[in-house]
């Protein structure tokens, strides 16, 4: 009689069953697991989409700036530098500089060291920088280093640092006025009744009455203001950074000397930012189109192919771009490929920089209400670009959906786990009981083999 059994010497090989079994089972787990693949491939092409959208935003905000900025070009920058604003007038200014602002700065006689103890009581000193009085306390004891820290802690206009100058004493605590000009000076500085006399030999100052018998503060650079003309209009100011000799223009003086100054339209800052427009706005036409695009003989599918939510983005970008801005007034463009930047068969922009710059030079602002009107290109795509690219846009509502689909797939998957942990205990239980009532057969078709096979003899 023949047995049952398998090669491993039981009936049946049930870890084995089990496994190619539950493998059958498991196969709407796996497309399951493939759609939420997908979903997370279509959130994250939607991340970028929502990046490009962003990086769009950014360079048509920075191209309005553009169209508003004005350059300062001096004709020695070893003089001054300035920037301008976009209320500068344009035009070229004559600046002669006579005196530079300075800061005040003070010297108090040399200690042997920094770090001894120069008082032995407490003191209040009060400082006058300009027509602000402050007291900072001095405690019992206290160091060249104590005094420096004390003197920095009350923030009075005033920076207190030590300074070694090699002699026999060479420790000198040194004050400088935080603001150049003679208003930001420092007036006096006065031990109060009761004070260290140690302290007061150290720190007073009062130029406008007798020095006294012992070393006191003594002033190595006086406050100066700047003194200068513009276009031979005299100036004096407290600072060397000046915001209101010219309308619109920041001046910042760095030497006695005379130069020229020029207000311009900033062209080049204008060509750089439409060059970014231009890259930004391809950048995302590009990407909607590739990820939203259906497979063909030379392509792949995109992670997104036939989404109606690119499809609508593309829609609206070719919308903007095919609706005229209103001319300003007395103007003629309503178009960008009026002024150099055309769009191409594939739906993206080229910019023909020589174009656009002799536009800007001869039309300026026909030019700029092109882009910048209620109705400019630049106005409507930002407001676009805005609108998908914000929190809860369109973008974030779609990308809401692909998470909302994924969450359910995961649920799904979830209960399927569920079921095939029980479905596994189930096919082990039963083929390892059929295993044993196969075994329990092969052994007794054996013993009857054996019996049979006596008796024929």
């Amino acid at each position: 009689m023949a047995t049952i059994s398998s090669t491993t010497g039981s009936a049946l090989d049930v870890p084995s069953l089990v496994s190619l079994l539950m493998a059958n089972e498991r196969r709407p787990i796996q497309t399951l697991t493939s759609k939420v693949s997908s979903y997370e491939a279509k959130i994250s092409s939607m991340g970028t989409i929502k990046g490009l959208a962003a990086s769009l935003q950014t360079a048509l905000q920075g191209l309005n700036t553009s169209l508003q900025a004005n350059s300062a070009t001096p004709s020695d920058t070893s003089v001054v530098s300035a920037t301008a604003s976009s209320s500068a007038a344009a035009g070229t200014y004559s600046l002669n500089v006579t005196t530079l602002a300075q800061a005040q700065k003070l010297a108090a006689a040399g200690q042997a060291s920094d770090a001894s103890a120069i008082s032995a009581g407490a003191s209040t000193v009060t400082f006058t920088v300009g027509t602000t009085s402050t007291d900072v306390a001095i405690p019992a004891g206290a160091t060249l280093q104590d005094i420096r820290t004390a003197i920095n802690a009350a923030n009075i206009g005033v920076t207190a640092t030590i300074v070694n100058d090699g002699s026999g004493t060479p420790y000198r605590l040194s004050l400088s006025s935080d603001k150049e000009g003679t208003s930001n000076a420092i007036s006096s500085i006065t031990v109060q009744t009761g004070g260290d006399s140690a302290v007061n030999d150290l720190l007073a100052y009062n130029p406008t009455a007798n020095a006294p018998a012992v070393a006191t503060m003594a002033q190595t650079i006086a406050a100066a203001n700047a003194v200068f003309s513009v276009n031979g209009i005299p100036m004096i100011k407290s600072s060397n950074t000046v915001s209101d000799a010219i309308q619109g223009v920041t001046l910042t003086l760095t030497k006695e000397s005379t130069a020229t100054l020029t207000i311009a339209r900033d062209t080049g800052a204008i060509s750089t930012a439409t060059s970014g427009f231009v890259e930004a706005y391809n950048a995302l036409y590009s990407q909607l189109k590739t990820r939203s695009a259906y497979a063909s003989a030379a392509t792949t599918a995109g992670e997104l192919a036939g989404d109606g939510t690119l499809r609508l983005m593309l829609d609206q970008m070719r919308s903007i771009m095919s609706t005229g801005a209103t001319p300003a007034s007395g103007g003629t463009l309503t178009y960008l490929s009026q002024v150099g930047i055309g769009t191409q068969a594939d739906g993206s922009l080229k910019l023909d920089s020589a174009k656009f710059n002799s536009a800007i030079a001869s039309n300026f602002s026909d030019v700029s209400n092109l882009f910048s009107s209620e109705t400019g290109f630049a106005t409507r795509l930002n407001t676009w670009s805005t609108s998908v690219a914000q929190v809860g846009g369109l973008i974030d509502t779609h990308t809401d959906n692909f998470k909302t689909s994924i969450k359910r797939y995961n649920d799904q998957i979830s209960t399927l786990e569920l079921r095939m942990t029980a479905l596994q205990k189930q096919y082990t239980s039963t083929y390892t009981n059929l295993n044993a009532m196969l075994n329990n057969m092969n052994a007794t078709s054996a013993y009857l083999t054996q019996q049979f096979s006596s008796t024929s003899k």
